[in-house]
């Protein structure tokens, strides 16, 4: 009988060698070769699960952004009644990948985006994932902002391209070491408490401002759940 091959879990053992050997080297050091030294398999293996390097590297930034996906979602998950606000907060941590167990994972994310200002391809597949993720933070803010009687006060799609641009900006400065990761985790619930003392208005709810972090205190419990 033929021997059955998991064509998917290949595949991801794949991309996952294509990611440390990016870490290492970045794309411009990744061949099909390496690939297939690192993952330990052969050229044909490789070639088989992938028709040119530039599918690899498509499903390989698709693996990126599934990981860290799937961390948001079980973060979100562990904390079921928590607001809309502290969603965003969760969500937008995660995302900008400030932790030291995500430093790797960080410079392989910002390796694809510099490789997609040339290659239309990873182009593509990155703006697919920032639609997907600005549709979320967009219904995030709305349904804080509702929350806070501050529906209105808030261009919401506007909001959300600014947290996605941020989350970027400070994984970068991250990186190149002008900020720490716990500045640049400050300067982003500095942000959202910002962002949400705009929704609450002048006048919020109870007749009082709330505390920095808004009215479900995304950034300040946030900030918290990190340091425990």
């Amino acid at each position: 009988m033929p021997k059955q091959v998991d064509h998917a879990g290949r595949r991801r053992l794949i991309a996952e060698a294509v990611c440390r050997l990016a870490d290492e080297r970045g794309l411009e050091g990744v061949t099909l070769r390496d690939v297939a030294a690192r993952a330990q398999v052969s050229m044909g293996a490789v070639q088989r699960c992938f028709r040119t390097k530039e599918e690899m590297l498509v499903f390989a930034l698709g693996h990126i952004g599934e990981q860290v996906m799937e961390r948001v979602q079980a973060r979100l998950v562990r904390s079921p009644a928590q607001s809309a606000g502290t969603a965003l907060g969760h969500a937008v941590t995660e995302i900008a990948l400030l932790r030291e167990e995500h430093r790797a994972e960080a410079r392989v994310w910002l390796a694809f985006v510099a490789q997609a200002t040339v290659s239309e391809v990873l182009a593509g597949t990155l703006k697919a994932n920032y639609a997907i993720l600005h549709e979320a933070f967009t219904r995030l803010v709305a349904e804080a902002a509702e929350d806070a009687d501050g529906a209105g006060r808030l261009d919401a799609p506007r909001e959300a391209r600014t947290l996605l641009a941020l989350a970027d900006g400070l994984t970068a400065h991250v990186l190149i070491g002008h900020l720490t990761p716990r500045e640049a985790h400050d300067a982003l619930h500095a942000h959202l408490a910002d962002l949400w003392e705009r929704s609450a208005g002048s006048v919020p709810r109870g007749g009082h401002r709330p505390p920095a972090g808004g009215p479900a205190s995304p950034g300040t419990s946030t900030t918290r759940r990190n340091r425990d």
